[in-house]
Formats: C-alpha cells, structure tokens, sequence
C-alpha cells in the first residue's frame, strides 16, 4: 500500500502517500453549492474523487470519503427568493438533482455527505474559538471575520504572499475590516432576508461564511487532522487557503497532509463557468450522450490537466469506449479473480500509484483489448473487464452499450438517421439483406449494408451466416 504517490499541492510535488492512521485514510471533499443543476465541471470533480476513492479502497486502505452539500449561501438565499419557495424546498430539489446525475455517472455516494445547516453549532464553537485565541473579531457592521495577518502561515497552500495580495487588490475593500485580506467567519442577518436564512448566536442573528463551514464538517466529521483534502483548481485559492488558516489556528496543528486539485474544463481553451455562461449542465450533456461515454471522456485525462469540452471529444471518446466494450463481445472473461502479478495488472497498479495516472492506466485497458482480439482469450477478457471495474467502466453487456442508440445521434452532430433505427428496424433490414444475398442479388445486399452503415450500423458477418451489428 506505500507505493501510491500523490501530488500534494501544499508540497508542489509527488510524495509518498502515508496515513495518518495505519491502514485508514479519511478524505474530505468540497462538494456543491446546491442552487442549481450541476455542471460539467462538478462532474469532473464527482468523477475525479471517485475514482481516487476506488483505488484507495483496491489498494486495501479503509476509507472514509467525506463531500458535503453547501445548502445555505448569498446565491441559494437570492435563487430562493428570486423563485418564492423556501430555502429548504430549493434545496432538496437540487440535491435529488445532484444525486440522479452522479448516480448516472456511476459515482458512488460519499460514505458521509454532511449539509452545512446541520452543522451551524460546530462553525459557532469553532468562531467562538477563533475570537478567544485572537484570530478573530466582530466588526462594526455585525460580521465577525477572521484576521488573516495574525495567521503567520497564510499563502502556503496557493504560493501567495501577503504583500502580493494586498498590491493584487484580490479582496473587495471594506470599511468594516481591519484589513481589506480578512474574510467573513459569520454574516449579520441583512434588514428584509427570508426568516429561515439565520441562526441566533453572541454576535447577533445570522449565517455562516463559506469557508467556515467545511473546516467545521471536516474537523467534527474526520478529526482536528486528516489525510486527504480534494477539490477543484479554483478552490485551492481563497476557500481553502482560508480553510487552512481557520482550522489551524482553532486546533493548533496541521489541518490535512495531502492537499488534491483537479484541474479546470474549459471551452474553447477558455475555463467552464456560470459567469463566463459557457457552461453545460450535466443532465443536458446526457440527454446527447451516453453517462458511462461521459465518465470515461473525464477519465482518460489526468485529474490535474485541463480538459477541453466539445461534442467533437465526446463522440471521440464514445468510439474509444466502444473498441474496449467490442473486444469483450465475443469473449466470455474467466470467472476467477483479477490477478495483480499479471504484467498488464501490474502496469496498470502502477500508473495509479503514481498520482492516479488514468490516461496511463487507460492506455494498458487497450494493450489488454488488443491481446483479447488477437488471443480471444478468456483469462486477459477477465483481466480487462476487471481493471476497467476499478475505474468505473466496462461493466454492462457488451452488446448492450454497442447497440444501444448514440444519443449524440439526437443532436445535429449524430449522424442522421440512426436515431429513427430501432433495433427490430435493423433486424428487419438484415433479413432482408439475407434473402438477397440467398438469392444471389449481392448488389441489393451491398445496398442494405451501404443503407445501414450511413445510418450509423456497422454490420459484421459472422462463420454460420450469422450477422451481427452494432452502432457505429
């Protein structure tokens, strides 16, 4: 188990990975703000950590894998009002949300998936600790905020100095602080906000700030000092650049020993988000494609490079998809267990124990694919189908994913016509394509395979006169 190595961002190097805890790894990550449908980005975090969290527990480690749920913030407040319903009901909506489209996506549920509202006596004690230890002070205006120059340790995790974001101008000024740096630990409740948006504490009526709440579901869920702490590239500065100085400074010791980063979709070489509007929701991207083509497409890249959206991508990926789904068609894998000590489980080990190298990994599933349509051997099929398990993928009937309808085929990029093919249409085709080869009409037979191959079905003929299609 001590050979995975992982970056840690707070190191800016690869490190060997060693638990806190023999054995146990405890992991904490920033899940989402629940106002809205979740975007392609939240997938590749939801995807990204899910895969990190299944080779943990290949490895052999107990894992206790922690995504909260933000349901209160300035965002969900204004949505709520914005649409006359109350907070909780917005809420509930988009975490049933959050849950369909990553259950699409195969994600396995976080064996703890802490709310924020939940937890609002852990943020008051952990503020109340801050303000004793003289971190933090309640200004003029009701916030009480932290003093971020009394903390000697902050810009370790981003790099940044304090003098860099003072000149930076990176925060807003406010009158009420101290200092410009200084963040909100707890929001005075605002003149007119809806009656369920505040909780009752020392400093008056109100609601937590962001960054406050994942220290406090962190530390009370996982302890004052866990293992791993993961989220998108755009947390790294400030929100958990904040969430090491608050945590530090009420517990007195390290706050997380390996710090992840997922890197940022883009468009167009331009990053994914809400304020650029040039972002797709999830469940838009999977009413055009398939969810498992989708993970796989997330998969394939390293979870710290960019990764560029387009359909074109998508439907690349899909065609990569099904040339490993294609090698398990006709080979039945050995019912045995994945061996470890076979040369193509063991490059594949050791692509992941180097800092979750998927693309590297995904390389060896079509070393082994390859060997299958060469050897048709069931013991390397079982070995495919095996270590593609670890990653989420190749676990439906092969037929099944090669003949179901491309949903790209929907959208103007499919190709026209396969939609409108059901499978007993193609059926109906190939038995005629049969009978006109029967009766020596081989040009009529070209025709019907011609027909069916620009509507997106590649037919295959088989020893005995059978044929065999599948979606193109």
């Amino acid at each position: 188990m001590n050979s995975l190595r992982i970056y840690n961002t707070l190191a800016r190097d690869k490190q060997a990975f060693v638990p806190l805890r023999a054995g146990e790894v405890r992991m904490y990550v920033c899940g989402m703000t629940v106002y809205d449908y979740c975007h392609v980005g939240h997938a590749r975090v939801l995807v990204v950590f899910d895969v990190v969290q299944r080779w943990l527990r290949t490895l052999g480690y107990r894992v206790t894998y922690v995504r909260n749920i933000t349901d209160i913030d300035d965002k969900i407040i204004r949505r709520a009002v914005e649409n006359g319903e109350p907070i909780k009901a917005l809420t509930q909506r988009f975490i049933d949300a959050l849950h369909e489209d990553s259950d699409a996506l195969g994600v396995a549920r976080p064996d703890l998936e802490p709310r924020a509202t939940d937890f609002v006596p852990q943020m008051l004690g952990m503020i109340q600790t801050l303000e004793q230890n003289g971190y933090a002070y309640q200004a003029k205006d009701g916030d009480v905020n932290y003093a971020v120059r009394k903390f000697a340790g902050y810009g370790k995790l981003s790099g940044k100095s304090i003098e860099d974001l003072r000149a930076g101008e990176r925060v807003a000024a406010n009158d009420a602080k101290q200092d410009p740096l200084d963040f909100v630990l707890w929001k005075r409740a605002k003149e007119g906000e809806p009656p369920d948006t505040g909780w009752d504490s020392a400093w008056g009526r109100g609601r937590p700030g962001w960054h406050i709440e994942c220290s406090a579901m962190g530390c009370t869920l996982l302890g004052d000092r866990f293992d791993i702490h993961g989220g998108g590239q755009d947390l790294q500065f400030p929100h958990h650049e904040n969430e090491i100085a608050q945590s530090e400074a009420a517990t007195g010791v390290q706050f997380v020993n390996y710090w992840m980063h997922n890197g940022f979709v883009q468009i167009d070489s331009e990053k994914m988000s809400k304020s650029l509007g040039n972002f797709f929701t999830i469940r838009e991207v999977l009413e055009k494609f398939d969810a498992e083509v989708v993970r796989f497409f997330i998969a394939r890249a390293h979870y710290r490079s960019p990764l560029n959206y387009s359909d074109v991508h998508i439907d690349d990926a899909r065609g990569a998809l099904t040339r490993l789904y294609t090698a398990l068609k006709d080979v039945t894998p050995d019912a045995g267990p994945l061996d470890w000590n076979e040369a193509h489980a063991q490059r594949f080990r050791a692509a992941m124990n180097d800092d979750f190298n998927t693309p590297v990994a995904i390389a060896v599933l079509f070393e082994l694919a390859s060997e299958v349509n060469r050897s048709q051997d069931a013991v390397l099929a079982r070995q495919l189908k095996e270590l593609a398990a670890v990653l989420g993928l190749l676990q439906r009937e092969p037929r099944a994913f090669l003949q179901d309808t491309p949903r790209s085929s929907r959208d103007s990029g499919g190709k026209e016509g396969t939609e409108s093919l059901t499978p007993a249409d193609i059926e109906t085709k190939i038995a005629a394509r049969v009978a006109a080869k029967q009766a020596k009409n081989y040009a009529e037979a070209d025709r019907i395979r011609a027909e069916l191959l620009e509507a997106g079905i590649a037919l295959e003929d088989k020893p005995g006169g059978l044929t065999e299609w599948r979606r193109s």
